[in-house]
């Protein structure tokens, strides 16, 4: 039954040439659907030099000091693009670049800033700038144009950040092999000894500098000593002075009375002096009238002059006491200092006068001894009496002499210079009371300001004591410098002193020497191309495939499968009419009334089942479905050129997807007519999204993680890769067996559950026809 059927169906699709040509239509076209698309992702990435992208510069380049030479890394960026065949580049203005971007002219665009050069030598700054690229897209006009344009914006980033490494890197190594092979030029070993001079003499002097500062605070702690002691002699001297200012109002009192008592001793000297001149007056006009009574009575003129002889005697004390006043005196004045220029000149006037007083002493001492000799001859001899007279007299008019003398002499030199020695003492106190005031006031300022003075010389000498430490400290470090250099120069000589290895710093150094040396000798460009891409990347395929073509190939070659499929369906009726049947089974062109309606199982009572009816229609479409899969994967391999390791496991994959997707669909149309298309389509567009056949199934929703393993897709696929590059163990085979399985439900709902929706088919069936629509 199941052979009638497929004969017929085989004749009547090759009766006439319109047949035929659908016939091969519905084998072609699913090919065509899948290398259409397979050839347009065969290289989208290599394909790319069409994409325009726009590049403007607006950089301004930068120099300075530490680079003298003008650096432009935007006429770089231009210059490396020139030779850059990845995208179609156009190098414009930067409005004109951004006014296309918008237009779609450019499907992007990349501006570089006036200040990108400026920001990228911020590297050798404090303040570090990122340097910034503006990159415009147009992500409207295709949705895989802006990942590509991405790519080529990130080729031309990682250009510039390698180009950039690698100059400065370049630069850096050039310098250090210049530095490296003029270290050790006799000009820079002249150099190195200068600088070991040069740093052993600033040791040295920070070395002073730092005893130099401890004297210093050594000398401010005697000095503060020293304050101390000042303060305690300036009390003293405080209380001193007000102890001579005491002394001083004593002495400005004395001299006071001095100059009185000068005053007064002037008066009464005056007054004494006239007062003996007037007793020798007396004693003149008593001695004549002695002398006149001589003749008559003599003993009463001799009584006379014995009394004026011990009158004249006892003036003698007043003379005493007068000398005894002067030298006292003349004791006070030779306590002046010598450089008073009055002092000389009073004692000349006060000896001056002594003597004169002491003449007149002895004038009045012989006028006595003549009185009273006088006394004794006035007795006795009349003639010498007057002779005595005489003599008497003129020692009289001598006495009164040398006391005028004495007088003229006091008021003349003795009392001026008294008194001029009086004002100058009391001008002396007034000046030294002054002098002793201000002393004390000054002495009391000081003693705040030694205070301070120790205070702050405390604060001094505790500073001091740290610099000298930090002094100490740069000295050392300059002498460990020192050693460094010449243990640095050594090892530069290659151990030329043939050293035993006792000294391992020594040996380090040199190690490291060595090593500077090495890398300083190598090639510059080779080794700044290593810093600038430190790491390499090395792609270790596993399970290669050629190219992104082949890639997608078993994606679109499987949606392709299905596509065809769902042709067939479409194309072809998965029903037999009530006259195939009676040709089938021999009864003519119809079939008895007896079979009722028309439909799928009427002709069951003359041994037509239903699953003849299945199978018997379903060859055809395994037919066509199997050269769907055969034109489709053969084309892949020997027209694209796809990737195939094991041609006859592809086809196999192929051939069983033609089965399995063609069954299920076939199943689902006759179970639900035309329902049944509409779901297969819908299964489709389920298997296009969660398939994983072009994002990994990891980056999908949860959903279609979930309904992953249940779709055919996903095991199609895998196998199909598996068969294009290689198996992991029995990974083939699995998802050959898992593609299998879905027969299972496909057959089940066609041969079993079939029965059921028959008449829930044909009811569906009648109410879209009745609509005259569908």
């Amino acid at each position: 039954m199941i052979w009638g059927i497929f004969k017929r169906d085989m004749c009547h699709a090759t009766r006439n040439v319109i047949a035929v040509i659908v016939s091969m239509g519905l084998v072609v076209v699913p090919a065509l659907y899948a290398w259409f698309n397979i050839a347009a992702s065969w290289n989208p990435y290599g394909n790319t030099k069409a994409l325009k992208v726009a590049v403007a510069n607006n950089d301004k380049g930068y120099k300075s000091d530490l680079i003298p030479v003008r650096v432009n890394v935007g006429e770089t960026i231009i210059s490396t693009l020139h030779a850059n065949d990845q995208l179609d580049w156009q190098f414009v203005k930067s409005d004109k670049a951004i006014d296309g971007v918008k237009s779609g002219e450019y499907y992007a665009a990349i501006v570089i800033p006036k200040g990108f050069s400026a920001d990228m030598m911020t590297l050798f700054s404090p303040d570090i700038k990122h340097a910034q690229l503006k990159y415009y897209l147009n992500e409207k006009i295709n949705p895989i144009a802006p990942h590509i344009t991405d790519q080529g914006a990130t080729t031309v980033v990682n250009t510039i950040d390698k180009t950039f490494a690698k100059t400065i890197a370049q630069v850096g190594l050039d310098l250090a092999s210049s530095i490296l092979h003029y270290s050790q030029s006799p000009q820079m070993a002249e150099y190195m000894r200068n600088l070991n001079g040069n740093l052993t003499t600033m040791a040295d002097t920070l070395s002073g500098a730092s005893q130099q500062v401890t004297s210093y605070s050594q000398l401010l702690g005697s000095a503060n000593d020293i304050v101390d002691s000042t303060g305690k002699l300036l009390a003293s001297a405080t209380k001193a002075g007000k102890q001579a200012q005491n002394a001083l109002k004593q002495g400005k009192s004395g001299a006071t009375s001095f100059t009185s008592a000068g005053a007064n001793v002037t008066s009464s000297v005056n007054t004494a002096l006239d007062q003996v001149s007037g007793a020798f007056d007396q004693v003149a006009a008593k001695v004549n009238k002695a002398f006149d009574a001589i003749g008559k009575d003599s003993d009463t003129a001799a009584s006379q002059l014995t009394t004026l002889s011990e009158q004249v005697s006892s003036s003698e004390s007043l003379y005493d006491t007068y000398i005894t006043s002067l030298n006292h005196m003349h004791e006070s004045v030779e306590q002046l200092p010598d450089s008073d220029s009055a002092k000389q000149a009073l004692l000349e006037a006060i000896d001056r006068e002594i003597t004169l007083l002491e003449a007149a002493k002895g004038d009045s001492q012989k006028l006595a001894q003549q009185l009273k000799d006088a006394s004794t001859q006035v007795t006795q001899d009349t003639a010498a009496a007057e002779r005595s007279r005489e003599e008497i007299l003129n020692r009289i008019t001598s006495a009164k002499q040398s006391i005028s003398n004495v007088r003229d002499d006091y008021a003349t030199n003795v009392k001026p210079k008294i008194d001029a020695l009086a004002s100058t003492v009391s001008t002396l106190i007034s000046q030294t009371d002054s002098m002793i005031t201000q002393l004390s006031g000054t002495a009391d300022d000081l003693d705040d300001v030694t205070g301070d003075v120790g205070t702050n010389v405390t604060s001094i000498r505790s500073t001091l004591g740290a610099i000298a430490k930090k002094l100490d400290s740069s000295a050392a470090t300059v002498k460990e410098l020192i050693t460094k250099l010449e243990t640095g120069g050594n090892a530069g000589d290659g151990n030329s002193d043939g050293g035993d290895g006792d000294n391992d710093a020594s040996s380090s150094d040199s190690g490291e020497s060595d090593e500077l040396r090495a890398l300083a000798t190598a090639n510059a460009s080779t080794l700044s191309t290593l810093i600038s891409a430190p790491v390499a990347l090395h792609r270790v395929s596993v399970y290669p495939i050629a190219n992104y073509g082949s890639a997608m190939a078993p994606f679109y070659t499987i949606l392709s499968i299905w596509v065809g499929a769902i042709i067939l369906c479409a194309m072809l009726k998965v029903t037999i009419s009530d006259r195939e049947k009676a040709h089938v089974l021999g009864l003519g062109d119809t079939l008895p009334r007896v079979a009722g309606p028309s439909g799928p199982g009427n002709a069951s009572r003359w041994g037509l089942r239903l699953d003849h009816e299945y199978f018997g229609r379903y060859a055809i479409f395994a037919l066509l479905a199997l050269l769907q899969g055969t034109l489709v994967c053969l084309g892949d391999m020997y027209f694209l050129g796809v990737q195939a390791n094991h041609a006859l496991q592809f086809l196999a994959v192929g051939w069983l997807a033609a089965l399995v997707f063609s069954n299920i669909v076939y199943t689902l149309t006759v179970s639900f007519g035309d329902i049944g298309k509409a779901v297969a389509v819908v299964l489709l567009v389920m298997q296009v999204a969660g398939s994983g056949g072009t994002f990994p199934i990891e980056t999908l929703p949860k959903f279609f993680q979930m309904l992953y393993p249940f779709l055919p897709f996903p095991h199609a696929i895998d196998a199909m890769h598996a068969a294009m590059a290689g198996s992991y163990g029995n990974e083939y085979l699995l998802d050959m067996v898992y593609l299998a399985l879905f027969l299972i439900p496909s057959l089940l709902l066609g041969l079993v559950l079939r029965k059921p929706v028959i008449r829930l088919n044909n009811w569906v069936s009648r109410n879209l026809e009745s609509t005259k629509v569908m």
